[in-house]
C-alpha cells in the first residue's frame, strides 16, 4: 500500500512539474484528445442502431458512457500493470507522463492568455475568433466586454474542470482515475448539450459530470477563496459574491468558483448568452464595482495558478501524513 501511494505521488509531483514546463505542446500525441476522438466515433456507431425516440437515444448515451468510462478507465491501468512487470521505474515514468497530459494548467492559461494577446495587439474580431477556441458560445457578436467575460469565465471555471478536479482523482486512484475524470468531463463538453441533438442522448454524460465535479468543483471554490485572500484580491468579496451567487448556473457546480472569481475581482460574469444560435437566459454572477477589462484575463491566471498550489499543498500534507 505504502509502495503504490508513494508511486501515485511522485508520478504526479513529476507530472505536475512538466504540466508546468511543458504544458501540451503542439504535435506532441495527446491522450485527451485520443479520448475526443474516440466519442465521436462511437457516437456515431451507436446512432446507426438507435430508433427515432427519446428512450432509444436515451439508452444510446448509457451505452456510450459506459463504454468510454470502462476504456478510459482500464486501458491505462493495464498499460501501468504491463510497465510495472517491467519495472516499478517504467511504471513511475509511464505514469508521469499519463499525468502530465491530465493536468491541465499550463494550456489553459496559455490559451486563454491567446485572447488577451489578441485584444490587446489585434483587435477585438481576433479576440473573437482566440476565445471561440475555448468556449462553447457564439462569439462572432461579442463585445470586447463579453469576449473578456467569456475568458475569465472559462478560467474560472477550469479551475476546478482542467486542473482541481483531475488532481483529486488522481489522488484517489493514479492516473487511471484522472482518465477517468477526464472521460466524463470530455464527454459533458460533446454531448452534455441541452440542444435538439443532445438532449436525450447526452443526459447520462451530463448528469455523471454534475455527480463528478460536485464535491471538486466546492473544494475548488474555497481553494480559490483561500488564493484571493493570499494573492491581494477582494478575499472578502469573493466569500460574499460565492455565498449570494454559486448556485446562479445550469449546472450544480459552474458557477462555484466562477462566484469566487467575480467576487475577487470585483466584476460581474454570466448574463445572457447565445450557444448554437439561441439566446439562453442566465443570471448574472457577481457585482460590477468596476468595468472588466483585458487584465483580468492575467488576474483569472493568478487566481488559477494560486488555487492550483493550494491544492498542491493539501495533497502533499494529506500524502505525507498516509506516508508516515
Amino acid at each position: 500500500m505504502t509502495e503504490y501511494v508513494l508511486q501515485i505521488a511522485a508520478a504526479f509531483y513529476i507530472g505536475f512539474v512538466l504540466d508546468c514546463i511543458l504544458g501540451d505542446p503542439y504535435g506532441f500525441p495527446h491522450s485527451i484528445n485520443l479520448i475526443g476522438n474516440s466519442i465521436r466515433k462511437l457516437e456515431k456507431i451507436i446512432r446507426g442502431h438507435l430508433s427515432d425516440d427519446k428512450a432509444s437515444e436515451r439508452k444510446g448515451g448509457v451505452i456510450l458512457v459506459l463504454i468510454m468510462c470502462t476504456l478510459s478507465f482500464m486501458i491505462p491501468f493495464g498499460i501501468l500493470a504491463a510497465a510495472y512487470s517491467i519495472s516499478r521505474w517504467l511504471c513511475l515514468a509511464v505514469q508521469s507522463v499519463m499525468i502530465w497530459q491530465i493536468i491541465a494548467a499550463r494550456s489553459l492559461a496559455k490559451e486563454s492568455g491567446k485572447v488577451y494577446s489578441a485584444l490587446k495587439n489585434e483587435g477585438l474580431e481576433s479576440g473573437r475568433k482566440s476565445v471561440a477556441m475555448i468556449v462553447g458560445r457564439d462569439t462572432a457578436q461579442l463585445t470586447e466586454e463579453g469576449v473578456i467575460k467569456a475568458c475569465v469565465e472559462t478560467v474560472a471555471e477550469n479551475t476546478s474542470d482542467g486542473v482541481i478536479a483531475p488532481m483529486l482523482f488522481i489522488f484517489l486512484g493514479g492516473a487511471p482515475a484522472g482518465y477517468l475524470y477526464k472521460a466524463i468531463n470530455t464527454m459533458d463538453s460533446i454531448i452534455g448539450y441541452k440542444n435538439e441533438k443532445y438532449i436525450y442522448f447526452g443526459t447520462a454524460a451530463a448528469k455523471l459530470d454534475d455527480a463528478a465535479n460536485f464535491i471538486p468543483a466546492r473544494l475548488s471554490a474555497a481553494f480559490m477563496i483561500a488564493a484571493s485572500f493570499l494573492l491581494g484580491f477582494d478575499g472578502k468579496n469573493a466569500i460574499r459574491i460565492f455565498r449570494r451567487d454559486r448556485h446562479k448556473h445550469a449546472s450544480p457546480n459552474s458557477a462555484q468558483t466562477e462566484s469566487v472569481c467575480a467576487g475577487a475581482l470585483g466584476t460581474r460574469f454570466a448574463g445572457d448568452a447565445k450557444y448554437f444560435g439561441k439566446i439562453y437566459k442566465k443570471d448574472y454572477i457577481g457585482d460590477p464595482l468596476r468595468e472588466i477589462e483585458p487584465e483580468d484575463i492575467l488576474k483569472s491566471h493568478r487566481l488559477m495558478y494560486g488555487t492550483t498550489i493550494i491544492g498542491v499543498v493539501i495533497l502533499t500534507v494529506i500524502w505525507t501524513v498516509i506516508l508516515l
